[in-house]
């Protein structure tokens, strides 16, 4: 049998690889110190947060263990009251707002513009600035922790606790400034997000055709957009009345201590669906893999996804139900969260119809779909419950709550997301995963968490109040945290087990191939990993599953120069042809950036003049950023 390429895929192959070299000429970032400071590939970028991400993962969990060790008998004596405080408050605010929502927003900086088949991200240098911004509030925020400047005051920072009067030291004014560093950051990427699905969509890439992740990282990044500023201006409000003497939250001087509240949860509860939404739009990028066929009811997912999105701003009040609003304030907020439940709903019964019409495949991935059902309708169920004024007035700041929290977040997020790391390592490496050791992960995880967390849901309802160090023996809640504890370490374990197996499969792993799962999105029209100008030539779309449709070949348009950074502009609606645009080389501008920002703010923790005299060096590293260059790409 002759299986010698013909004169014609000869001639093709060589063109290949021709263009192939005269892209990475343009597009790869250059080796060296000056390249990985500089550079502006949005999967370089996306893979530092993401693995930054699950470092503060990991420090979060540690400082979990120690509490809950803390906790395991009565009159427990491994932290003392100070030490614990700072504990809690500082894996709350890493597992907020340096994990959960900055590594659903890396894994769309990473994949959303391979979905929809573009070369790089809208705005590349402000991705860069904004993982450097990120980076420096962890470091900030975990360096206080380590020199006993830890903040004290909890993830919310309730006033007037965290106001001068009791706040004494610079502990709530670290927390204040993290908050800063990680919203600029946050609002950063949501921008570049919104930007690159809107405006740089393949061709024939159509809103009925925009793959649900895509859309679910949209509605996300809208509803970042919205709801991040709330957080910063109370976050900016609390630092001015400690540093400058206004009285925002001072009730003598005619401010409000409430009004932290509901600044606070009007982006609080938003923030709930910021971590929630990208891993429904995960579940439904994964899911056809495995069954065979695309998720039912494609509409109705956008429309969950949007309402979702709408409704979540309704919501905040339901947690100040005990500080004594108006009861038809109190029924207006009940109804509105016993509504969001109806989204969430849709999204569930169609995941269900597409798995029974589907043949489904039992890989991991799928398995951590599977225990995100169980989970995240634990916590859908308890929700509805908190909702309800009566019962929640009697739950509140109980350990009924952080159950509740736990099985929505972790459940319902940090499920999906691990099997989404499964599903996507091949993309991010070129390499699988291990099957059988992501079983085992699977399975640990399951049972670990659910013996770790629904127990809390009993000592909520024996009493037992959350962000307590210690307790009595004769309260008669030993037993269970004991019960507790020692699941912990077993959900530890299944975390370390899934550690490892990352790192080792990063390079030792099977070779994965190009799409090792049969899937159907844009993404896997690429070699694993990408090269770093994505596509060397950009897709032509024709349906919303277009791997599946396509047959042997992928249509794919041209005329895109090879000599220079350029990406395809289309229009909003149908993602027809509209421009080419120049898209920025790499540049140290963003570090410069990066670093004159962090002066300015941290130095204003100890001063407010730092916030006149640090203008200067930012105007400085803004105008670099933004002088005209030699070219139009490198005004970009």
């Amino acid at each position: 049998m002759n299986t010698m390429p013909q004169p014609d895929q000869r001639d093709a192959s060589l063109e290949d690889a021709r263009l192939d070299i005269m892209l990475r000429q343009v597009w790869d970032t250059p080796r060296g110190l000056w390249g990985a400071l500089a550079t502006v590939d949005h999967k370089v970028i996306a893979r530092r947060y993401i693995i930054t991400a699950f470092v503060f993962l990991a420090f979060g969990g540690v400082l979990a263990l120690l509490m809950r060790w803390q906790l395991a008998r009565p009159e427990g004596q491994l932290l003392g009251p100070d030490v614990y405080n700072q504990a809690f408050t500082v894996h709350g605010t890493s597992m907020m707002f340096l994990f959960a929502v900055p590594v659903m927003e890396a894994m769309a900086v990473y994949l959303v513009p391979l979905m929809v088949g573009t070369r790089n991200i809208a705005f590349p240098r402000l991705n860069a600035f904004s993982y450097w911004m990120y980076l420096v509030g962890g470091i900030l925020l975990w360096g206080a922790f380590i020199v006993d400047l830890g903040p004290d005051i909890g993830w919310f920072a309730y006033v007037p606790l965290a106001g001068p009067q009791y706040g004494i030291g610079k502990r709530v004014d670290i927390w204040a400034q993290m908050i800063t560093f990680t919203e600029i950051s946050a609002l950063a990427v949501a921008v570049e997000i919104v930007v690159t699905v809107l405006k740089q969509r393949a061709p024939g890439m159509s809103l009925d055709r925009i793959p649900l992740f895509v859309w679910a990282m949209l509605v996300t990044s809208f509803i970042v957009i919205l709801a991040m500023p709330a957080v910063m201006v109370a976050s900016t409000s609390l630092i001015l009345d400690r540093l400058v003497g206004t009285h925002f939250f001072n009730p003598a001087e005619g401010g409000d201590v409430l009004l932290w509240q509901h600044l606070f949860w009007f982006f609080g509860h938003p923030e709930v669906y910021i971590i929630f939404l990208p891993a429904v739009g995960m579940i439904s990028a994964m899911l056809p893999a495995f069954v065979r066929r695309p998720v039912f009811g494609y509409i109705p997912m956008v429309l969950a996804l949007v309402g979702t999105g709408i409704l979540s701003f309704g919501l905040w009040v339901h947690h100040m139900f005990t500080t004594g609003l108006p009861r038809l304030g109190e029924s207006f907020f009940t109804a509105s969260s016993m509504a969001i439940a109806v989204p969430s709903g849709i999204q569930i019964f169609c995941w269900l119809a597409t798995i029974w019409y589907g043949r489904p495949v039992y890989r991991v991935p799928f398995l951590f779909i599977l225990a995100f059902f169980f989970t995240f309708i634990i916590g859908g169920m308890t929700g509805v419950m908190v909702a309800s004024v009566p019962l929640d007035t009697q739950l509140h700041d109980s350990y009924f709550v952080v159950a509740h929290f736990h099985y929505v977040l972790v459940g319902g997020a940090v499920f999906p997301l691990l099997g989404a790391v499964y599903y996507w390592f091949p993309k991010f490496t070129g390499r699988m995963m291990s099957e059988r050791i992501g079983r085992w992960v699977a399975g640990l995880l399951f049972v670990a968490f659910n013996f770790t967390f629904f127990p809390m849901h009993l000592l909520g309802l024996l009493g037992m109040p959350r962000r307590v160090y210690t307790y009595q023996t004769e309260m008669a809640w030993g037993g269970l945290n004991l019960f507790v504890s020692v699941s912990a370490v077993m959900l530890a374990a299944g975390f370390l087990l899934f550690f490892l197996d990352a790192i080792r499969s990063a390079r030792h792993g099977e070779p994965a191939g190009d799409n090792p799962w049969g899937a159907a999105t844009l993404e896997w029209a690429t070699s694993s990993p990408p090269p770093s100008y994505n596509f060397a030539r950009i897709p032509l779309v024709q349906s919303a599953d277009p791997l599946w449709d396509a047959g042997d070949e992928l249509p794919v348009t041209s005329g895109l120069r090879v000599d220079r950074r350029e990406l395809l502009v289309t229009t909003v609606g149908g993602a027809l042809p509209e421009a080419r645009e120049s898209s920025p080389r790499c540049s140290l501008w963003p570090l410069w950036s990066a670093i004159a920002t962090t002066a300015l703010l941290m130095g204003s923790i100890v001063t407010p003049w730092a916030v006149v005299w640090g203008s200067v060096p930012v105007a400085i590293a803004l105008i670099g950023w933004f002088w005209p260059g030699g070219s139009k790409e490198d005004e970009s």
